[in-house]
């Protein structure tokens, strides 16, 4: 318990990421419309070893047949007994700016009752985007990164035997939709913040003169100077290179479930004296045999006995002056020998009391 203690409180006292120090703007913005987009088909795995689809998988026998009479081979679905294919859903991500002939990487998921992708190959599958338009065309060996042996009585598995991958098995078929850099640019700020915001403006137009301004507390509108009016892509390589210090409000995170807790090192506690003690109350029963004498003409009886403990430890107390940090305080409690559990408790009624500078949130 004193480890998992000592392990927790070093957690907490850590700073926040972007607490202090600078940041590069490539950690913070994104181009607006420069995103990636989402891509989906429905294909076959086939080669499987006798682990794929049963006949209750009704589509799969479905897809079958469609593929081979557009072979030239006419099947009835009924007839079909093939264990070695699965019908499967095929997802990718398409980067922006993606060009015919690059090559992403697709995951694999089962559809039906098949138990094990391991050694299939999926079929050629068009993946398509929100719109409907096929983007890029899958198709190769799948890598499933475990195994699945033995029976139902007993066997071994390592990871997940219906979900796979195949690293760079698409070919991207269609260009991205994104947008075209052009003479003005939108930042996105990834985590929203007036300060932060106005932060990046000042920065840009202390390097780049006066081009950019600050829309709202997520969107900052650039123009590109005139000496990169025919290089946008360099101005976006320097623009990404500046560093800022963002502002980051107050928080306190906490799992109560886990007993976890993190917050930055530099929230300010006010002036407050904590007291804690521990009040505990145990009962026991136990059931001893009550045996009568000889020829008393009694009766053996089972009489329960009750002992009942009270353990109250004195109180415990700290404090903290003006100005006193998260850190301070959690070295204090350490001292004094509190759990993380008690921890929790103490910073609950700490923000209950509104002794807490920071935004308290329980997960």
């Amino acid at each position: 318990m004193k480890r998992l203690l000592a392990s927790l409180l070093a957690l907490t006292v850590c700073p926040l990421p972007g607490a202090s120090g600078t940041v590069r703007l490539k950690e913070l913005i994104t181009l607006e419309g420069v995103r990636d987009n989402q891509l989906m088909g429905y294909g076959l795995v086939v080669g499987l070893a006798g682990t794929g689809d049963s006949r209750q998988t009704v589509f799969s026998a479905q897809s079958l047949t469609n593929l081979l009479e557009r072979m030239g081979l006419t099947v009835d679905p009924a007839s079909i007994q093939v264990k070695n294919a699965a019908a499967v859903m095929v997802t990718a991500t398409l980067p922006p700016f993606s060009q015919p002939g690059s090559r992403i990487d697709v995951t694999i998921a089962a559809m039906g009752d098949a138990r094990n992708l391991q050694g299939g190959i999926l079929l050629m599958t068009g993946l398509k985007g929100a719109d409907g338009q096929v983007y890029a065309i899958a198709q190769g060996a799948t890598v499933l990164g475990g195994f699945q042996a033995g029976g139902a009585a007993n066997g071994a598995s390592v990871n997940h035997p219906t979900v796979s991958r195949i690293p760079d098995g698409a070919i991207v078929e269609r260009g991205a939709p994104s947008v075209s850099l052009g003479s003005q640019i939108r930042l996105q700020l990834g985590h929203a913040d007036f300060t932060t915001a106005s932060r990046v403006a000042e920065v840009l137009n202390q390097h780049f003169g006066p081009v950019a301004h600050a829309d709202n507390s997520a969107l900052i509108t650039v123009v590109l100077p005139p000496e990169y009016a025919n290089k946008p892509t360099e101005f976006v390589a320097e623009l990404e290179r500046l560093t800022i210090e963002p502002d980051n409000e107050a928080v306190i995170v906490v799992n109560e479930r886990t007993g976890t807790i993190v917050m930055g090192k530099n929230v300010q506690i006010a002036p407050v004296a904590i007291m804690q003690g521990n009040l505990s109350v145990e009962i026991q029963t136990t059931f001893e045999v009550s045996q009568p004498g000889a020829l008393s003409g009694g009766t053996t009886q089972v009489v329960p006995q009750t002992n009942v403990a009270v353990k109250q430890e004195a109180a415990r107390n700290i404090m903290l002056k003006e100005g006193a940090t998260v850190e301070e305080l959690v070295r204090a409690l350490t001292a004094i020998g509190s759990t993380p559990r008690d921890i929790i408790s103490i910073l609950q009624n700490l923000k209950s009391a509104g002794a807490l500078d920071a935004d308290l949130r329980v997960i």
